[in-house]
């Protein structure tokens, strides 16, 4: 198998992975985040259903985005960038969530830095996995 080939399907597995269980991790299982999200008593049923919803649609692309990326029959190729493309679906969706109207990264009641000056952790993360994926697609070229 080709060597450049192996590379880009470990990038995005890597990615991936950290697609299925970003969202189950930093919402819902370690203390400090999940208190500001699913964990969170001022959050209403329904952005903790919204929130759900979210994690579920991490999982649930990431596994298809392995799949693909590993899955032998088929059209290779072909497959490898619609993985990439489903996998880069939850973190381009952050980005675009951001500049929605009333949206923020962070509720007032955990911000840590005056006005938010401070970049996001969830920004700077969605942008190195995005990174990542277009790596790995420079790798296939």
């Amino acid at each position: 198998m080709d060597v450049g080939l192996v590379a880009a399907k470990g990038i995005v597995t890597v990615v991936a992975t950290a697609t299925v269980v970003g969202g189950v991790v930093a919402d819902m299982l370690v203390p400090a985040t999940a208190r500001q999200h699913f964990r969170n008593p001022n959050w209403p049923p329904h952005a903790k259903f919204h929130n759900g919803q979210t994690v579920w649609l991490g999982i649930l692309t990431g596994v298809l985005a392995i799949a693909l990326t590993w899955f032998t029959g088929g059209e290779q190729e072909i497959q490898f960038h619609i993985a990439v493309i489903v996998t880069s679906l939850v973190w381009l969706s952050m980005l675009g969530a951001s500049v929605l109207p009333g949206t923020r990264w962070v509720d007032s009641e955990f911000e840590t830095h005056p006005s938010g000056r401070r970049v996001p952790p969830q920004l700077r993360l969605a942008l190195a996995l995005l990174a990542l994926l277009m790596v790995a697609e420079l790798v296939r070229l």
